[in-house]
């Protein structure tokens, strides 16, 4: 059953997962550390972040906490909807 959260913005990086068993493809988008979430969640969202730009990027993205029947918890934003850039990938 999905979860019924609200909608936020937190902040997201691209990365290349130590391990891709039972994920598609090699870059893969989670939440920075220090945000309202652990770094293990996975986010769905538009492809553009991983294709248009270097691994490693920060994106502030609006997305929920959901899941899926039979599936984990995972972080989702709509692949329609804005984000905006927050620097350039390891910059503090």
């Amino acid at each position: 059953m999905a979860q019924d959260n609200p909608y936020e913005y937190i902040v997201v990086e691209t990365y290349y997962p130590a391990s891709t068993a039972g994920l598609h493809g090699p870059v893969h988008v989670r939440p920075i550390p220090g945000e309202a979430y652990p770094t293990h969640l996975q986010v769905e969202c538009s492809k553009s972040l991983i294709r248009d730009y270097e691994v490693g990027t920060p994106f502030r993205l609006r997305l929920k906490l959901t899941d899926r029947e039979g599936g984990g918890e995972f972080l989702y934003s709509y692949f329609g909807w804005k984000y905006e850039v927050q620097g350039k990938p390891g910059a503090d």
